[in-house]
């Protein structure tokens, strides 16, 4: 059997926002649009779709695999933007990035509350 996750919606204050601020983070660019939706597309062809939801926001996370040399260039964008980042999901250790399985990893939010993880390998990897 192949399975694979395709897309997923994101709930946003203000789709055009949030998707451009993915992309710029992450180095990718953001797609036309496609209906209600401003999506992102992830190298492995998952799309990230941004969709405007009025009221409350409940956070989601999403994690990010990346190469070492991305994982620099994208913290750098973190940090270039002033963005505050922890070293886990629960926000207690602020300033910091891990080195969970022997590789590096940082967690920081999206302007609606999302916890977005970018890691250089995957969890129970070792290391």
């Amino acid at each position: 059997m192949t399975i694979q996750l395709n897309h997923t919606i994101v709930a946003a204050h203000d789709k055009e926002a949030s998707a451009r601020f993915l992309a710029d983070m992450l180095g990718l660019e953001v797609s036309p649009p496609f209906g209600p939706f401003a999506p992102v597309e992830i190298p492995n062809g998952v799309t990230l779709d941004y969709m405007d939801t009025p009221g409350d926001i409940t956070p989601q996370h999403y994690a990010f695999l990346v190469s070492e040399s991305d994982f620099d260039t994208i913290f750098a964008r973190i940090r270039r933007a002033g963005l505050t980042y922890w070293a886990d999901p629960a926000h207690s250790r602020p300033g910091e990035i891990n080195h969970n399985d022997g590789g590096r990893g940082t967690y920081f939010d999206d302007p609606n509350g999302h916890n977005l993880e970018i890691i250089t390998r995957p969890y129970g990897s070792g290391g």
